[in-house]
């Protein structure tokens, strides 16, 4: 029986409830290690947010100063170089991470009903991480760093009817400069992370609605041949709880094998954050 605070706690909010709701789920019967996916996705954030909050610390988002700012980080800030070096590697393995689990939930069929609108939702996750990287690139405000969003804004210049009022928005003008730096940083900083999080917790609310995708071949055997049949919510809801393995629980059966994924995701940013940093070439120079 606890005692002291917890207790107290328990008493008011009921943590028994909260921990049988959220740890003591059943799960299908073998899940395997690709299921792991979104799992370090959310851990690679989380260790973005604690690198870029330092890096926010220490950068001026301003065109005179963004570059000797990231210099400063650089050669001045201790582990400087080997925070930068993690949040630049840690960008790619989220575009990576969350590509390679929109393939593993379309290849498993677990976008079929009735999760498709969380597939949905993680499309729309899909698409913030992208935008991200596109903000978070120009910040260093170095010469590949500056014609890299050049070229980008003009590719979605050319977008029929509106491709001029998507320039002017991400540039905040006619030309990339410092509205342009400052806009990107506001989005980065402030406004993806607020938009993920939120994202992030419905897709995790739906998640624990639902519960975990069942195998496809668990949810094929005698099913109507269409999932828009009238008869395959029934047949959905008896194949998928007999599906559940014998005294499979989200902790630890699924819980340890996410934080085993988390972990190495998170060891091998660090290592290539420490050995191969990330780049800085000269000054953004718009007449070059």
């Amino acid at each position: 029986m606890p005692s002291g605070p917890i207790r107290w706690i328990d008493e008011r909010i009921d943590l028994k409830s909260i921990r049988h709701a959220l740890l003591d789920r059943e799960m299908p019967g073998g899940l395997t290690w690709w299921h792991t996916l979104g799992s370090a996705t959310f851990a690679v954030f989380i260790v973005q947010v604690v690198t870029g909050t330092v890096l926010a610390m220490y950068y001026s988002a301003s065109p005179d100063h963004a570059y000797y700012s990231v210099q400063y980080i650089e050669q001045h800030v201790i582990s400087g170089a080997t925070i930068r070096g993690i949040h630049h590697w840690g960008s790619s393995a989220m575009v990576i991470l969350v590509f390679a689990h929109m393939i593993r939930v379309f290849t498993t069929g677990a976008y079929k009903y009735p999760r498709e609108i969380n597939w949905l939702v993680g499309i729309g996750l899909l698409f913030i991480v992208l935008t991200f990287s596109f903000t978070g690139y120009l910040l260093p405000w170095d010469q590949k760093a500056y014609w890299a969003t050049q070229v980008g804004t003009n590719i979605a210049g050319l977008t029929p009817l509106i491709g001029g009022f998507i320039v002017r928005l991400l540039r905040g003008g006619a030309e990339l400069g410092a509205a342009t730096l400052s806009r990107f940083y506001a989005i980065h900083v402030l406004l993806m992370p607020l938009v993920f999080a939120i994202t992030v917790f419905i897709h995790i609310v739906i998640i624990i609605r639902q519960g975990i995708a069942a195998r496809a071949e668990a949810l094929e055997v005698g099913a109507p041949a269409r999932t828009d049949d009238p008869a395959y919510p029934a047949y959905y809801e008896a194949a998928y709880k007999k599906s559940k393995g014998a005294n499979v629980r989200f902790w630890p059966d699924v819980t340890a094998k996410d934080i085993v994924v988390a972990m190495a995701v998170v060891i091998i940013l660090v290592m290539l954050g420490t050995n191969y940093g990330a780049a800085l070439e000269a000054p953004a120079d718009p007449s070059d």
